[in-house]
C-alpha cells in the first residue's frame, strides 16, 4: 500500500470552544512525544479581549483543556513555540492594537514546558515586531538561531532575526522586499487610497491596507545556505535566499506556487525533502480552502501537491508544520472556531 501522504491522525484540539474565535496556531513535539499547541482567541481578531492559549497532549493521550498563557487590555496575536534544545521551550507572541506597531513578548520554560516564566519584551522599546512573526525559528548546525520576521507598515517587508547566543540577543538582517513594488503602486496602498476589497475573511481591517511580503518560513541546507518562502499580496508565494547563514538575503522573487495572501509554513524533513502547507489559491484575500500539502524533492526549486487536508467551503488556514522522522505534525485554523491537529506520513 502506498503510504505517501497518508493522514494517520486528525482531530480537533478543543472538545468545547474556549472563545468565540480562535486563529493562528503553532505546534511543537517534545523528545518524549508530548505535543504542545498554542493559538490566539477572543471575540474577534484584533479585539482587546484576545489572549494566548496553550493545550498539551501526552504521548498517546488527548489534548487537555487549554490554559491562558497571556492576555491584557490589548490584542494578542500569532504565538510561536520553539525549542532550541531538549530542556528550554520558548513561547513568543505579539501584543498591540495596531499591527504596524505591535511588540513581541516571550515566556520561557526551563523545565520542558511544565511551567513558563513571566512574560517579557523580546526587544525592549521595539514597535513593529522583532523575532518570529508567525512561523517557527530554525537552529543551524553551528548553533545560530534564525527567527523569521516581518513588518506590516506601508509596504510589507520581511527580515530574519539571528542570534548567536541561544536566542537571547537578536540581530536583524536586511529587509526583504519585492523590488519596485512601492514605486509601481505608488498611491494605491490600502483602503485609505481608495482601494476596496471584497472578502469575507474575518481578518482585522488593518490587514487590507498594504502590499508586499510577510510571514516567511525557513529551511536550511547547511550553515551557509538558508532559504525562505513568503506570503504575499501578489497571488504567488515568493522566495528569498541567503548564502551567509541568514544575515543577508536576496530580493523576494515569485515562485509558481499560488498564494491567497494567507499564512504558509514549511519544514525540511530528515531526508532533505521540503514539505509545504498552504492554500493554493492565486487571489489576494481569496478563499482559504483547500488546505494542501506539497513536497519538494529538489531542495525547494519545485513542489508537487500530494494531499488536500481540507476541501470544500470553510476557512482552513494559517498552517503550522513540524517534521519528524517518518511523519509531520500539522495544526491549522478550523473555521475560526477550533484548531485542527493532524499527523501525516510522508
Amino acid at each position: 500500500m502506498n503510504m505517501y501522504g497518508k493522514i494517520l491522525e486528525k482531530k480537533l484540539v478543543m472538545k468545547q470552544n474556549m472563545t468565540e474565535m480562535c486563529h493562528a496556531s503553532t505546534v511543537l513535539e517534545k523528545p518524549d512525544g508530548e505535543i504542545l499547541t498554542a493559538w490566539f482567541g477572543g471575540s474577534r481578531e484584533g479585539a482587546s479581549d484576545t489572549g494566548i492559549y496553550l493545550s498539551r497532549r501526552k504521548k498517546g493521550g488527548e489534548f487537555c483543556i487549554p490554559e491562558k498563557m497571556a492576555g491584557s487590555t490589548e490584542a494578542h496575536w500569532n504565538p510561536v513555540l520553539f525549542s532550541p534544545d531538549e530542556k528550554n521551550i520558548y513561547l513568543y507572541y505579539k501584543v498591540g492594537m495596531k499591527i504596524a506597531c505591535w511588540r513581541t513578548y516571550i515566556r520561557i520554560s526551563e523545565d520542558g514546558g511544565l511551567t513558563f516564566g513571566q512574560e517579557k519584551e523580546l526587544v525592549k522599546g521595539d514597535e513593529g515586531g522583532r523575532g518570529p512573526v508567525k512561523n517557527k525559528p530554525i537552529k543551524l548546525e553551528n548553533g545560530i538561531i534564525l527567527a523569521p520576521g516581518s513588518l506590516e507598515k506601508e509596504e510589507w517587508a520581511a527580515f530574519v532575526d539571528y542570534s548567536e547566543d541561544g536566542a537571547g540577543i537578536f540581530q536583524k538582517s536586511n529587509m526583504i522586499r519585492i523590488p519596485g513594488l512601492k514605486e509601481k503602486t505608488k498611491g494605491s496602498f490600502g483602503k485609505s487610497d481608495g482601494i476596496e476589497f471584497d472578502s469575507e475573511i474575518p481578518v482585522s481591517p488593518q490587514s487590507f491596507q498594504n502590499r508586499g511580503v510577510i510571514q516567511p518560513t525557513l529551511w536550511a541546507e547547511d550553515e551557509k545556505n538558508v532559504h525562505m518562502l513568503l506570503r504575499s499580496s501578489e497571488g504567488r508565494i515568493y522566495r528569498s535566499d541567503s548564502t551567509d547563514g541568514g544575515k543577508h538575503w536576496t530580493d523576494a522573487v515569485p515562485t509558481e506556487l499560488l498564494n491567497n495572501n494567507s499564512g504558509i509554513d514549511a519544514a525540511r524533513l530528515p531526508d532533505g525533502r521540503i514539505v509545504l502547507a498552504h492554500n493554493p489559491v492565486g487571489e489576494s484575500w481569496g478563499d482559504r480552502t483547500p488546505l494542501s500539502i506539497s513536497v519538494s524533492e529538489d531542495g525547494g526549486n519545485s513542489f508537487k501537491r500530494i494531499l488536500n487536508v481540507e476541501e470544500g467551503p470553510g476557512e482552513y488556514s494559517y498552517p503550522a508544520v513540524v517534521a519528524g522522522r517518518e511523519s509531520i505534525l500539522l495544526t491549522y485554523t478550523y473555521d475560526r472556531k477550533n484548531i485542527m491537529f493532524c499527523r501525516i506520513r510522508l
